[in-house]
């Protein structure tokens, strides 16, 4: 009689642990929004930072609100995916749930994350919407921006390249983008020169992971032109007005960007 009380408590609790969900937050100077993405996620069951050596004031940010925090360090990487494994399978929950440092989660989001692991078959991750700005504009053109962001966390790695998304074990799933109330609020609102700092950057270590296309003289014209196309026509920028037209445009610039830094790198290696 006791051993079987016992079990049905062991049990108990193993379901219940399966039901929460740690948030993962990875940080390098991160103090413009921390505390707004803090507040939003506090009745997690878990709130983790890892941190790439901040310089900043986010460490304090997120000691003085509780959070776990690891710390991965910065080296030379110019993105926060390198840390993204390491910060998953840090978290001490079976669902994890990723989360920039300039992202808001919703109320509505939280709840209907804790309703998916509720099911029986729930999908082993979610892709969810996420509003973004642009010139101090929500750009239509923008949304969905489908994010694979929750899943569970065993088995879950992350390319260490940016513009990547996890591999997860098991079966993937859409929330609807029509509940925008569902959608991250992504708060940055960058400069076009912080826009294209950050091109700069994030090129970079685009060419390590397109290390093997072999591109020429007409991937410089088709590429930036076929994005520009695909994100002001086929995307719908141009309902946002010059908003559109600007943000297209710098699509297609990181798109000749990159294809020049892979052909001037191939270049030097069959020079040296």
């Amino acid at each position: 009689m006791i051993t079987d009380i016992w079990d049905l408590f062991c049990n108990f609790a193993t379901m219940n642990e399966e039901k929460k969900i740690s948030v993962v937050i990875n940080t390098y100077n991160a103090e413009q929004h921390l505390q707004r993405v803090l507040d939003a996620v506090k009745d997690f069951d878990e709130v983790l930072v890892c941190d790439m050596e901040s310089t900043d004031s986010t460490l304090e940010i997120a000691q003085k609100n509780g959070c776990r925090i690891v710390t991965f360090p910065k080296a030379d990487h110019k993105s926060a995916e390198p840390a993204r494994t390491f910060a998953i399978q840090s978290a001490s929950s079976p669902w994890v749930l990723v989360v920039d440092a300039d992202e808001i989660v919703t109320p509505e989001l939280r709840e209907a994350l804790y309703r998916h692991i509720r099911q029986e078959k729930a999908a082993e991750g979610l892709y969810i919407p996420r509003l973004n700005q642009f010139m101090g504009k929500t750009m239509k053109c923008a949304y969905p921006d489908y994010q694979l962001r929750f899943f569970i966390r065993e088995g879950t790695e992350w390319p260490p390249y940016v513009h990547t998304f996890p591999k997860v074990n098991g079966r993937l799933d859409y929330l609807p983008k029509e509940q925008k109330e569902l959608a991250f609020v992504h708060l940055a609102n960058d400069s076009i020169h912080t826009i294209m700092e950050k091109d700069n950057r994030y090129s970079d270590n685009d060419v390590d992971k397109k290390a093997g296309k072999n591109y020429g003289a007409g991937a410089l014209l088709w590429r930036p032109f076929w994005r520009f196309f695909k994100c002001y026509v086929m995307e719908g920028g141009w309902r946002d007005g010059i908003h559109g037209l600007i943000y297209a445009g710098l699509k297609g610039v990181y798109q000749f960007e990159l294809v020049a830094k892979i052909i001037e790198k191939k270049q030097s290696q069959q020079q040296a």
